[in-house]
């Protein structure tokens, strides 16, 4: 047999061939080990929900069917789609501006004593406020049909869970590092930005995790309070009270899919911004 048709050699000329990527075959199985109880558990909760409306035969004005939404999706996604993509314009500038907002304050609080001492009891009382009922006020402020009211709500809710947790994790910091750090005569801009800020990156992420899911909620019930009709919250309230269930529905489907989306970009900047962390490195393990 010839060398050219040996396939001991030719398994050994395509293992050597270079820049092919090698997929390591046993991370990608734990990987569907890991998110397999996930899935299954959501097909099994969508099967239940649909035989539960037809065994029980629940109307569709009460509940229906998820195949129903989903056909309702299909058939009216021109206009979900562009009342979705208002909202999401509101969500993602609202939780950028509370975000940064509550970085800086955070910064500050951690920079200067006094100004912590002052500014977190506060904050942390205004926190537990009903933020949403602000909604109303913004309209008055900005325009019933201005998006930057809608903004405001959502930068307010992402504001005081982003600035408290970004503030503990500039604070909460090894007591040993500063000493060593302070034996070097290193500044205070040198401790903040070896030490504390990394430090307080998986605060801010967390807290960012949080606001994700906040900005589209926010969004939506602010525009309960009143907007343009091509928006989530007014195609919901106006479909639920036509009885129109499953348009609402599917709107509701796809503001779920903006904050998993949402989640999912900050998900994966974490991963690109500190993937020294712990928990990365146990995951590439």
């Amino acid at each position: 047999m010839s060398l050219q048709h040996d396939p001991d050699v030719l398994e050994a000329f395509d293992a050597d061939v270079p820049g092919e990527p090698q997929v390591d075959v046993s991370r990608v199985r734990e990987r569907l080990r890991e998110v397999a109880p996930a899935i299954v558990l959501f097909v099994a909760a969508l099967a239940l929900w649909e035989l539960t409306v037809i065994v029980f035969d629940i109307k569709e004005f009460l509940l229906p069917r998820p195949t129903v939404i989903l056909v309702t999706l299909v058939e009216n996604w021109a206009e979900i789609a562009k009342a979705a993509f208002a909202t999401f314009k509101e969500a993602v500038g609202g939780f950028v501006v509370g975000a940064a907002a509550g970085a800086l304050v955070a910064l500050a609080t951690a920079r200067w004593t006094g100004f912590r001492t002052g500014v977190l009891p506060i904050a942390i009382a205004l926190n537990s406020a009903p933020i949403i009922a602000l909604a109303p006020i913004m309209n008055q402020w900005f325009g019933l049909t201005n998006p930057v009211s809608k903004m405001a709500v959502v930068a307010i809710i992402v504001f005081f869970p982003v600035m408290i947790n970004t503030a503990r994790g500039l604070t909460e910091v090894d007591p040993a590092e500063i000493e060593l750090l302070d034996s070097y005569a290193a500044s205070p801009s040198e401790v903040m930005r070896n030490v504390r800020i990394p430090s307080a990156l998986p605060f801010f992420f967390a807290a960012l995790k949080v606001g994700t899911v906040l900005s589209v909620i926010g969004a939506i019930v602010a525009e309960y309070f009143g907007g343009p009709r091509d928006v989530l919250g007014v195609y919901i309230t106006q479909q639920a009270s036509l009885l129109h269930i499953a348009e609402a529905w599917a709107a509701i489907v796809v503001a779920t899919v903006l904050g998993v989306a949402m989640y999912t970009v900050v998900l994966v900047a974490e991963r690109l911004i500190m993937p020294w962390h712990a928990s990365f490195r146990d995951q590439g393990a």
